[in-house]
């Protein structure tokens, strides 16, 4: 099997803190594949080395094969599409230019009409083509992350990095966008990275997950192999029930585990 995605023996780590380590996966196309963990368990961080927004010290990154870390930012930019948790404070431009703005990797010197009509078809397909010409910076965070989505999509690149991507969204909108992702991946056969707290969003929709603790991968698997009982204790030290709703697992948080005295 020809995997999409392939990092090996990546490490990452600020001055005084490793966050990553030794961290391998590989993903192939058509797949969502949700990173979950508790806060500082490198989820953000290993979206970021994947784009290369972050450089690793160590390890390799590979997509369809070419080294990340070796390509220019350019390259980068037509293989791989980010979606960050926030947007930038200050975005002075519209929302259709925001979401043209994807189309960069394909332009020469300018925009084309095909540029335009791939950003207008974005817009449809999240529902928000009514804000496309509003100030980007006017709308609540929920909107904001939708263009950005719409952004990413645009790009049309085999792999898209999302960090959060439902955080900011009222329960109908993260179903939206969720089906959405699930439709396109399996469409296009995208490979889909998203870092994620909602447990039982990512084993609804996702194909594969991976538990993270401390840098590492305590579990990786389909959803119902990875959503037990026993790693939920182990990773996050909360008592819970799994069940399974349909074909998928879903999680009742009980409390905590209590924390042993030293």
């Amino acid at each position: 099997m020809i995997h999409k995605l392939a990092i090996q023996n990546l490490n990452f780590g600020y001055q005084h803190s490793r966050v990553l380590r030794d961290f391998c996966m590989d993903v192939g196309d058509g797949q969502i594949v949700s990173v979950v963990g508790p806060n500082g368990s490198g989820k953000s961080t290993l979206i970021k080395c994947i784009d290369r927004i972050l450089m690793p010290a160590s390890g390799k990154v590979s997509v369809d094969r070419c080294d990340v870390i070796r390509m220019k930012r350019r390259d980068i930019a037509s293989r791989i599409a980010y979606v960050p948790q926030n947007a930038p404070r200050v975005f002075p431009n519209t929302v259709f230019d925001v979401v043209l703005m994807g189309r960069r990797p394909h332009l020469a010197w300018k925009g084309s009409a095909k540029d335009e009509d791939k950003a207008w078809e974005m817009l449809q397909l999240l529902g928000i083509e009514d804000l496309a010409l509003a100030p980007f910076s006017d709308l609540s965070g929920g909107q904001q992350q939708k263009v950005l989505i719409a952004r990413a999509l645009a790009q049309e690149t085999g792999v898209i990095l999302l960090d959060e991507p439902t955080s900011n969204l009222d329960i109908w909108h993260q179903i939206d966008v969720m089906e959405i992702l699930r439709r396109l991946v399996r469409q296009r056969r995208l490979t889909a990275i998203i870092a994620i707290h909602d447990l039982n969003m990512a084993a609804r929709y996702s194909d594969k997950i991976m538990m993270m603790k401390k840098g590492r991968i305590v579990a990786r698997g389909q959803p119902d192999e990875v959503m037990t009982a026993e790693n939920l204790e182990a990773v996050y030290g909360i008592k819970a029930n799994v069940r399974i709703a349909g074909d998928c697992p879903f999680v009742i948080p009980l409390g905590r585990v209590a924390q042993k005295a030293n």
